[in-house]
């Protein structure tokens, strides 16, 4: 067969290459994009903090049981810490046990006290004045007076909710959600909320995602910036169609779950076998709460 050589014009593609637009980069600081945006933050989140759950570390290794008793005890403790020593101490035990359990500090701090504790801080932001807290000044701005009572009751709270926090976080990351709910049902938690919870749990992110594809989809359709009204006509049309599609959604799985043989109990693939580490723990976590109300006293 033959071939033709192709001219030396075709060859010299630099000369047609087209152009780059220049095109304007528009921007998505709308509501309903941060809200997606915020939608899919905790999807993706969700999902990766099941990664900690599977590492073999200290708290994943225990029973969901035992585990969910220790971390109540722990919580017992930071309830009944009246001071700030002793505080100080459960936030620097809940660090160790995230180090134990394989915990990336910074992820475990930027949990914990980026959020919760922030926000109660500026709750308790005025008690640090003379005028909710009196007692010995402190600094004074202007008229406003600093006591030290204050300070060091502020700084108390803070402490408190950040050990409380501490323990529930290291609970929710280093346990798988269905052993925590067969954890939950060993207590004797009713039965309705570990299913209403469980239920909840599994298909609220399924309930964001369609709430995602369905922005997407219009963005992808509308070729125009749409005004406020047609924007709030459409959001409202949307809850509509999620409340039909959730409302569907549910009976389907609960009858289905039905022809599955499920009774709303709780179970598991691995039936949790309680050995000396849990044990372990378990009376460290009690030894730490009795010791807690004993140095009350003092």
């Amino acid at each position: 067969m033959n071939t033709r050589t192709l001219p030396d014009w075709l060859t010299k593609t630099e000369q047609f290459t087209l152009p780059k637009l220049q095109t304007k980069q528009r921007k998505t600081d709308g509501f309903i994009e941060k809200t997606l945006a915020g939608i899919s933050t905790i999807i993706e989140e969700a999902v990766f903090s099941q990664k900690y759950a599977n590492l073999p570390g200290l708290l994943q290794a225990m029973d969901a049981r035992f585990k969910l008793i220790s971390v109540l005890a722990l919580l017992l403790a930071a309830g009944f810490a009246h001071s700030i020593g002793l505080l100080i101490a459960l936030n620097v035990l809940a660090l160790l046990m995230a180090l134990a359990s394989r915990i990336p500090l910074t992820v475990f701090i930027r949990r914990v006290w980026f959020f919760i504790p922030l926000y109660t801080g500026i709750v308790v932001f005025p008690a640090i004045f003379s005028f909710i807290t009196p007692g010995k000044p402190l600094l004074s701005i202007g008229s406003a007076i600093i006591t030290e009572q204050g300070v060091k009751a502020a700084f108390m709270i803070i402490a408190r909710v950040g050990a409380s926090v501490s323990f529930a976080v290291l609970l929710v990351l280093t346990t798988k959600w269905q052993n925590l709910m067969r954890a939950l049902r060993a207590l004797y938690i009713p039965q309705t909320f570990i299913l209403t919870t469980e239920m909840t749990y599994r298909y609220i992110f399924l309930l964001l995602r369609i709430v995602d594809d369905m922005h997407l989809a219009r963005k992808s359709r509308v070729l125009q910036r749409t005004s406020g009204s047609e924007n709030r006509d459409w959001i409202a049309s949307r809850i509509g169609v999620l409340l039909k599609k959730s409302q569907g959604l549910s009976e389907h799985v609960y009858l289905a779950m039905l022809s599955r043989g499920y009774t709303g109990e709780a179970r598991t693939l691995q039936p949790g076998k309680a050995g000396i580490a849990d044990l372990g723990v378990l009376s460290f976590s009690l030894l730490v709460l009795v010791a807690v109300i004993i140095l009350n006293w003092y």
